[in-house]
């Protein structure tokens, strides 16, 4: 006599119509500094069955996935969304620019939110005289001046940029940058840095 049915939490993972999130969701995991028993554990599912996600040998439930997106700090459809190539395109004049409490830094987002996506782009705006706090985290920054002079610290490093230079390093070395020409100034800043992964900042009335 066949045992009872469990209602299986795996199903078979079809290539052409399943979405690969797997590596997704382990490159956040590590961003994080999440082990996979503590994400395991925070999701509600078994260390065992997040490692065969991971390895994409095994698909969640919308269930599951929506408790592995609130552990990992994005939405559900950061995984799931599959947005238009129009979508993906920004145009000058037309970008929303937003700007963050108490700050005097104006932004214009560029990048889109890509299934799985891990790269945030910005144009920020410098006013004269601005200077940045230090500060560190994990992820990559590429810094790329449009307009102005910049003084970039680095560790113990202290470098000045004008339009066309650029700068790539590791956010886990602590830095800050500062306006030091006559006139506001324009960067183009690029990055990995987990805090701009996923819901994008309130725009500004």
């Amino acid at each position: 006599m066949p045992g009872p049915q469990r209602q299986p939490e795996v199903q078979a993972q079809q290539q052409n119509q399943a979405p690969q999130f797997g590596g997704r969701i382990r490159e956040l995991r590590r961003k994080a500094g999440l082990t996979l028993q503590a994400l395991a554990d925070e999701a509600g599912i078994s260390v065992g069955f997040l490692s065969q996600v991971e390895r994409n040998k095994a698909t969640p439930s919308l269930g599951t996935l929506a408790g592995l997106a609130a552990a990992l700090g994005v939405e559900m459809n950061w995984f799931i969304a599959t947005p238009q190539p129009a979508d993906a395109v920004t145009r000058e004049g037309e970008r929303a620019r937003f700007s963050l409490a108490d700050s005097s830094l104006v932004y214009e987002r560029l990048d889109t939110r890509l299934p799985g996506g891990t790269l945030s782009s910005l144009i920020i705006h410098l006013p004269e005289g601005y200077a940045s706090e230090v500060t560190r985290h994990s992820g990559e920054e590429m810094l790329f001046v449009l307009e102005g002079r910049i003084r970039q610290t680095l560790g113990e490093a202290v470098i000045l940029l004008g339009p066309g230079d650029s700068l790539h390093f590791m956010g886990d070395t602590p830095h800050s940058f500062a306006n030091v020409g006559p006139g506001p100034a324009r960067l183009l800043w690029t990055g990995t840095t987990p805090r701009l992964i996923g819901t994008p900042p309130p725009e500004q009335p």
